[in-house]
């Protein structure tokens, strides 16, 4: 087996005793909200030393106010449940003391879309990580409507354009999550000392591969769904979803119409293997290794090789079809 179909049969091994741990908690969110699970655990890539990262999502309430049908103290003690899962078997505790941990509601997701407020109230990182990579931990029929609801907002006008239809509105904020991911690691990214030099390079190694497919990998997706059918419908957009990005490059090998990529593709995915396999240590014996100036170069001259594989593989699917044109001016 190799790396990814190894982790991929880890992280399910886990995936399963988290739920079954946290059942209790799924009395606290019956019918009300879901939580689910990005990062590595979300793509199915999980290592011995990968963190949790997840998000709480609420149902809208049905008097048109503000909020989620999960109730403050329900909120509390399903967080309180979420920790002491973790602890108990294992996971490194949440970042910055659980900084992330809040709630949202399916109206914040919605209402924020194209609005100043998404990225100040982190409802953008938070929709777009859940079309990206994620998967469910609580109430999966929750997570399943609250899905549906956010692509029909982003294909609010495909009635009108149902023979043509390109998905622009998801593809940008697709785009601008990754320009996010690559403006925040400039912006907090320490340059001195050494050690946190290191550190700022093992981001810079993590970003250009695993963040760097997470987006594009759905990019790729929508491009070759338009280029065979010349318009991208919801219900491709909810099959796109249900794939990691892994699998989306998979699905990608299988289709006839796109021969001239493959190619490309298996070297995408032998290089993300060889991604992993690097990675598949904590986090100090990675910053030693990045501090080896040496090891370092030929660590980010992967990260490069693995752009540039990528890019040839977008302007082979893109092949200079309007979608393709939309992405790139």
């Amino acid at each position: 087996m190799g790396e990814l179909s190894d982790r991929g049969a880890a992280t399910a091994d886990r995936l399963v005793k988290l739920v079954a741990e946290l059942k209790p908690a799924e009395t606290v969110a019956r019918g009300k909200a879901c939580v689910y699970v990005t990062g590595s655990f979300g793509r199915g890539e999980a290592s011995k030393y990968s963190d949790l990262d997840l998000f709480i999502v609420g149902k809208s309430r049905s008097d048109g106010q503000k909020g989620s049908l999960l109730r403050p103290l329900d909120e509390i003690c399903l967080k309180a449940q979420l920790i002491g899962v973790t602890r108990r078997l294992g996971i490194p505790e949440f970042t910055d003391d659980g900084r992330y941990l809040i709630q949202y509601s399916v109206t914040d997701f919605i209402g924020t879309l194209g609005t100043p407020e998404d990225d100040v109230t982190n409802t953008f990182t938070a929709r777009l990580l859940l079309l990206l990579e994620s998967r469910p931990l609580i109430e999966p029929t929750v997570y399943q409507e609250i899905i549906e609801e956010v692509i029909a907002a982003y294909w609010r006008d495909y009635e009108d354009h149902s023979n043509d239809f390109m998905p622009a509105f998801l593809a940008n904020d697709i785009l601008r999550l990754w320009r996010t991911f690559c403006v925040n690691y400039e912006a907090r990214t320490a340059r001195v000392p050494d050690e946190k030099k290191a550190k700022g390079k093992l981001k810079n190694y993590k970003l250009k591969h695993s963040r760097l497919l997470t987006c594009y990998s759905a990019i790729l997706y929508l491009l070759a769904t338009f280029r065979q059918k010349q318009t991208v419908t919801p219900a491709d957009a909810l099959q796109m979803i249900r794939l990691s990005p892994t699998e989306r490059l998979d699905w990608l090998c299988g289709q006839r119409e796109l021969s001239d990529a493959h190619q490309d593709i298996r070297k995408l995915i032998d290089q993300y293997e060889r991604f992993l396999r690097t990675t598949n240590h904590d986090e100090r014996m990675l910053v030693v290794q990045f501090m080896d100036k040496n090891l370092s170069r030929d660590y980010l001259s992967q990260a490069y090789e693995f752009g540039d594989t990528l890019f040839d593989v977008l302007a082979s699917i893109g092949a200079g079809s309007r979608f393709h044109r939309l992405l790139v001016v």
